[in-house]
């Protein structure tokens, strides 16, 4: 298929649903060849199916994207069976648990963490290598805008983005010199069974009920998965080096990336 990503290959994680399957549905669209993978294999190969019935490549692989042993059989089974690794987005998260430190559960909390940091870094221990050999390699990792806002009793999950955007900064300054990219960007409000998880959770209704009270209103107003080809336009354009020059930064909703390379640009040279 012709795109603007044929060539490359993708992993894509937490790719059974949502937003995760809607950037595997895009990139397969845009030429990609996409494996997916998330820890149950019945969603991985339903969205397979669409995408080869569309004549894109696809393959799904099952595994716990926190567990080393299972990343790096993902990571060696996509090198055997679509090619080398060009494109890697970390998707996979967790909204929980909810609740105020010292009273949130640590081991929970911990679990949320392993999602969020580990299985990022496990995923570019797996692909950075080839990489670099390659010289060619862009990162993605899907963040959130609860990354900079004080919400009360979300720890977990806002230090978690925080620290996604942190670990794209210093992988991006670590891998400049070998034409390796990396980003975090926020994928926009969306509709998605990750939001009806949580405003059905008793813990979430308690301990953020503004945040459950904004979903349904998003609920009320616009259509299920509405917003996705937003994400996922913009999942395409940074996969494609088209903002190359952004590696290492967050990019907010609310930033046009447009806007940041021509702020880049104008910037005088270094004497």
């Amino acid at each position: 298929m012709a795109g603007l990503l044929a060539g490359q290959v993708a992993i894509v994680t937490g790719a059974g649903r949502g937003i995760g399957r809607g950037i595997a549905l895009r990139f397969a669209a845009e030429g990609a060849a996409v494996a997916l993978t998330a820890r149950t294999m019945a969603q991985l190969d339903k969205t397979v199916a669409e995408i080869q019935s569309a004549g894109g490549r696809a393959l799904a692989v099952a595994g716990d994207a926190t567990k080393r042993a299972d990343v790096a059989r993902v990571a060696q089974t996509v090198e055997k069976e679509l090619g080398g690794v060009t494109l890697l987005v970390n998707n996979a998260g967790l909204p929980g648990p909810y609740g105020p430190v010292g009273v949130v559960d640590p081991d929970k909390w911990w679990a949320a963490q392993e999602v969020h940091i580990l299985a990022p870094f496990l995923f570019m221990t797996s692909v950075l290598p080839g990489m670099i050999e390659r010289r060619a390699g862009r990162i993605i990792n899907i963040s959130s805008p609860r990354c900079h806002m004080l919400t009360a009793n979300l720890s977990a999950y806002s230090l978690g983005k925080t620290a996604q955007n942190r670990l794209a900064e210093l992988v991006a300054n670590e891998v400049k010199e070998h034409g390796v990219k990396a980003f975090a960007l926020d994928p926009g409000s969306i509709m998605t069974e990750m939001a009806d998880e949580t405003m059905t959770s008793p813990d979430a209704q308690r301990w953020v009920p503004k945040m459950v009270e904004r979903l349904h209103e998003l609920q009320r107003t616009q259509g299920r998965n509405e917003g996705m080809a937003w994400c996922t336009d913009r999942c395409v354009a940074f996969a494609s080096g088209r903002y190359d020059a952004l590696s290492g930064r967050y990019i907010d909703r609310t930033e046009d990336p447009e806007e940041l390379l021509h702020q880049l640009n104008a910037k005088p040279a270094p004497r």
